[in-house]
């Protein structure tokens, strides 16, 4: 479990790492966070954390989207990060929670000039959705927050009561997950993930301007896709009827990996099973986040033995 936090400047026990019941952003989710994953590799016994800066370049953008006032670098922030990890002593898989948020009162509806404060926190983690088969899949009725409205490109707190609505009245129609459209109809992503879909060889996802979140993991598959596996990757709006008619399809993040869709509102995709892309994208992936592909080690930050 996990045992310790960067919190108030320093690390400490996690039942210190406390915020009051008045806090601005339990009352508004005036705040962001960043999601970020450590892979533990048994052979070589280190744990890597995957693209770390990237994930707090990321982070720092969401806090700027809410005129958050911090000095830390990017650098500065993976250094604790790392040092947060070894004090930890993790021989496991583990999630990275960083959380910015306003310690304010709840009398308070704007963001400037707020006393902005950051932790961070990590836990040992599994598979968000089903690693061992094609997940069943609904298009929702709620669609993906608009740009006008509070940016998905940014991880904001409060935007992900828009997911938590569609992925409860997913799971509670009987699928896994649900894929969102955004205003203009077309597919935007998944509750917590973006999405891939290919059609005859080609691997498709849509662009970022289709109100998702400018994500690592994907920006990594669709290199690995051109770059290392020599598949056409086009980003481009898709259709919710086009759906239907994809040779296989994947969710992919920091939290869900990669995870195939075995079928889209009771629509089997293929067998119903990891399609051939997924697979090869699923296996190279894999091998770089534990450090067995030396040209991608750059992508890596190894946490030294506690």
């Amino acid at each position: 479990m996990t045992s310790l936090a960067y919190f108030e400047g320093a690390i400490v026990p996690i039942e210190q790492a406390k915020i009051s019941i008045t806090n601005n952003t339990l009352h508004y989710g005036i705040g962001c966070f960043a999601g970020i994953r450590a892979y533990w590799n048994d052979q070589q016994k280190r744990l890597f954390v995957f693209r770390l800066k990237d994930h707090f370049s990321r982070f720092l953008a969401s806090a700027r989207l809410l005129h958050c006032n911090f000095d830390y670098t990017v650098d500065q922030l993976a250094d604790i990060t790392v040092d947060l990890l070894q004090q930890e002593g993790w021989k496991q898989n583990v999630y990275i929670r960083p959380v910015a948020y306003k310690d304010e009162g709840i009398f308070r509806v704007w963001l400037h000039d707020a006393n902005d404060k950051l932790s961070i926190f990590s836990q040992p983690t599994g598979d968000y959705l089903p690693e061992d088969k094609g997940i069943a899949v609904c298009v929702s009725g709620w669609r993906r927050v608009d740009d006008t409205a509070i940016p998905a490109r940014g991880k904001v707190n409060g935007a992900y009561v828009n997911s938590a609505f569609a992925k409860s009245d997913a799971m509670l129609s009987g699928f896994d997950e649900a894929i969102l459209l955004n205003q203009d109809g077309h597919v935007s992503e998944a509750t917590a993930a973006n999405f891939m879909m290919a059609r005859q060889g080609v691997l498709i996802t849509p662009p970022t301007t289709a109100n998702l979140l400018e994500g690592i993991t994907r920006k990594s598959l669709l290199h690995l896709a051109r770059t290392e596996l020599g598949i056409e990757v086009v980003e481009r709006e898709i259709d919710r009827s086009e759906l239907y008619l994809a040779d296989e399809a994947f969710f992919c993040g920091t939290g869900v990996q990669i995870s195939a869709i075995g079928s889209i509102d009771h629509r089997m995709l293929g067998d119903g099973s990891r399609g051939p892309i997924t697979e090869k994208l699923r296996r190279l992936f894999y091998r770089v986040l534990i450090g067995e592909e030396p040209r991608y080690l750059h992508w890596l930050t190894r946490v030294p033995p506690g």
